[in-house]
């Protein structure tokens, strides 16, 4: 089964950081498009980062610049770096798979107005203060 576990969140003033981790199990990180999502109350969930297979990145234009993705394959876990923290961010968030490559799809799924990506975990709650 894939397990997707997260881990990091936290309060935090604004202009701080945090980093997020995503524990992934269950299926070979080779094909699988991974990223990030998020959820405010009240709010759409939101794709916020997507990294394909050979380490290319893509970010939604809300964090870009502040937020970077990155996979750590020997550990099977996923990050989220996140700087410059605005109340703006305060969400749930969530990491993601799907296993279609970002390429044929995947970036879609998880960056996409309406992200639907198949995997996704329980989330971890993010809360920037101003």
């Amino acid at each position: 089964d894939v397990q997707l576990v997260e881990s990091g969140g936290g309060s935090v003033q604004s202009g701080g950081s945090l980093r997020l981790s995503c524990t992934v199990s269950g299926f070979t990180r080779d094909t699988y498009c991974m990223g990030w999502l998020r959820q405010a109350p009240g709010e759409e969930r939101e794709g916020v980062a997507a990294i394909d297979s050979d380490g290319t990145t893509k970010y939604a234009d809300s964090v870009k610049g502040r937020a970077t993705v990155l996979v750590d394959n020997a550990k099977n876990t996923l990050y989220l770096q996140m700087n410059n923290l605005k109340p703006e961010d305060t969400a749930m968030y969530y990491c993601a798979a799907d296993p279609r490559a970002c390429a044929s799809g995947g970036y879609y799924l998880i960056l996409g107005p309406i992200p639907a990506p198949e995997y996704w975990g329980l989330g971890t709650q993010v809360t920037v203060s101003s």
